[in-house]
């Protein structure tokens, strides 16, 4: 079984890509990764390819890897390609992260270590567990990305400080049973969902503080309909889960390696 993938998706991100890529690649712990495109014009998914052959050729595993989504079809359903994918190709952990380095590839190590080490199943880089840690963001958008928390955490009864935050590291677990499920929306209300539905499901969440920063170099894609649909999507969400019950399989037990066999000398 393999051990941790990174899925980033990404549009337009050709200023970003071949940067991300060589820091997530140089990091101590080793991280595959998936960039998942959505028929970017700007050649993001060419340079990929380009950078491909610098991780994985003469022989060597490819660590890096390519999906290539014909036209904008929302943030969700990338990801949800990439996890489906990381869960088909034997991953046990599977990270999500934004192509822009507003989060930063050191804290990937962090995220993972929160899951492996102690047992978690979930692991949030939170920009909220300690304070308020953004940089660069107006201070419209710092209020209302803050009280979106709130307002989620009262609806649903999560205890999640930053339920919509996009950094972060799933067990296979997780994705296996969450993805069951008709995730629905697309963009902060599906980081809401994932995290709702894990919750349902009994998994163990922790967040993992870390500092977010705004994007310097590319485009933002957030729009107003993307809160919209967080703002009206969470309270669907609450209405359908009284209608359901979240029974999680059996977790599976984790590989263990069996000790090599001694012969004494005679």
């Amino acid at each position: 079984m393999k051990e941790c993938l990174v899925v980033i998706p990404t549009y337009n991100e050709i200023e970003n890509i071949e940067l991300i890529i060589r820091k997530v690649m140089s990091l101590p712990t080793p991280f595959d990764v998936l960039i998942v495109d959505d028929g970017s014009p700007d050649g993001t998914a060419r340079r990929v390819k380009e950078l491909q052959q610098e991780y994985g050729a003469d022989g060597l595993p490819w660590r890096l890897h390519l999906m290539e989504r014909k036209g904008k079809l929302g943030l969700g359903t990338a990801y949800i390609t990439g996890f489906r994918w990381a869960l088909d190709q034997g991953y046990r952990y599977i990270c999500e992260m934004d192509a822009d380095f507003s989060h930063n590839p050191d804290d990937l190590a962090r995220l993972y270590e929160a899951c492996v080490d102690t047992g978690n199943d979930v692991a949030i880089g939170s920009r909220y567990i300690t304070g308020v840690n953004v940089v660069n963001w107006p201070m419209g958008r710092v209020l209302m990305s803050y009280f979106a928390g709130i307002y989620v955490r009262f609806i649903t009864g999560m205890s999640v400080m930053d339920p919509t935050a996009g950094f972060i590291c799933y067990s296979r677990d997780v994705l296996k049973t969450v993805l069951q499920n008709n995730i629905r929306f697309v963009g902060y209300a599906f980081q809401i969902e994932m995290k709702f539905l894990a919750w349902k499901y009994g998994y163990r969440i922790t967040e993992v503080p870390i500092i977010f920063t705004d994007r310097t170099r590319g485009a933002s894609k957030m729009s107003s309909g993307i809160f919209k649909e967080a703002v009206f999507g969470v309270l669907q969400m609450k209405i359908a889960s009284f209608f359901r019950q979240y029974i999680p399989p059996p977790k599976q037990p984790k590989p263990v390696l069996a000790e090599p066999e001694t012969t004494e000398a005679v």
